[in-house]
């Protein structure tokens, strides 16, 4: 009979194909499939039984099927945001731009955060969970992201410090907000994604024209309307998109500063009043 062990590295050599860390996810479905946590299972796999769903789930991801949406969540900074078919995928990257807002408040932190493009409330959340005082607005225009992001709140319990709104970016925004934080779509029209992402995750959520910028065109030109004094912008960038995105910055008044992701690569662009 097959034990733990065995059936983990059988897993991971199959997944090989089509996943970057086969291990890692042959770990984290054999978790998920015990009802526990990875850390559980790697601190000692002989004391747990092969559960009979286990090939059920390599079977899931063998087709591209998102190991967060298997899973049902993905972590977060310091969260663990509930995801699924029709949402966005929190990605390690995103966590630069927490980062970032945290070195720029430090323990004070903002009074008013607002996300825009909230998604499942992945950075929203992450924020909010840093800086107890803290209040925040999530927008999206996804019915189903905000269904996610409802939940969410619930689950942390950050519900009453949370007003989630269905919305087109900033229309319907008001009042000003001391963070502003912004992952919004980025991607070429003509870029070709990995199958897990091409196949499952929302294109309207990953794809912004033809040169990725459509929607930071639309975004920033609005945010000197809704920052506060002595508040921040930090909005995503694709790692080529540096300059073009701070020239868009500049236009609108901002001085710009950059952050790169743990991969050295530019990634969150910090917007401040000139």
């Amino acid at each position: 009979m097959t034990d733990v062990r065995s059936a983990l590295r059988g897993a991971a050599q199959r997944l090989e194909g089509v996943s970057d860390t086969p291990r890692l996810d042959a770990e984290l479905l054999m978790a998920h499939a015990l009802g526990v946590e990875r850390q559980a299972l790697l601190l000692d796999p002989a004391r747990f039984e092969l559960p009979s769903r286990f090939d059920d789930l390599i079977a899931l991801r063998l087709q591209h099927e998102p190991i967060a949406y298997i899973l049902g969540y993905r972590d977060f900074w310091t969260v663990r945001i509930g995801v699924g078919p029709g949402v966005l995928i929190p990605r390690p990257d995103s966590e630069t731009l927490i980062e970032a807002a945290v070195n720029y408040f430090g323990a004070t932190g903002p009074k008013r955060i607002l996300d825009l493009g909230t998604g499942p409330g992945t950075l929203l959340y992450a924020a909010l969970a840093e800086w107890p005082a803290a209040t925040g607005l999530g927008v999206d225009a996804s019915d189903i992201a905000l269904d996610y992001a409802n939940e969410n709140g619930l689950t942390l319990r950050l519900e009453g410090r949370t007003e989630l709104m269905l919305g087109d970016w900033t229309r319907q925004v008001e009042g000003a907000f001391d963070l502003i934080l912004c992952n919004p779509p980025y991607i070429a029209d003509s870029e070709t994604l990995m199958p897990d992402v091409a196949d499952h995750e929302p294109a309207g959520a990953l794809f912004a024209g033809a040169d990725g910028l459509d929607d930071y065109r639309r975004i920033i030109p609005d945010l000197p309307g809704i920052l506060a004094p002595g508040g921040v912008a930090i909005l995503e960038i694709g790692h080529t998109q540096h300059i073009s995105v701070s020239e868009l910055a500049e236009a609108a008044g901002f001085s710009v500063a950059c952050r790169q992701d743990l991969g050295g690569r530019d990634r969150a662009l910090l917007l401040t009043r000139a």
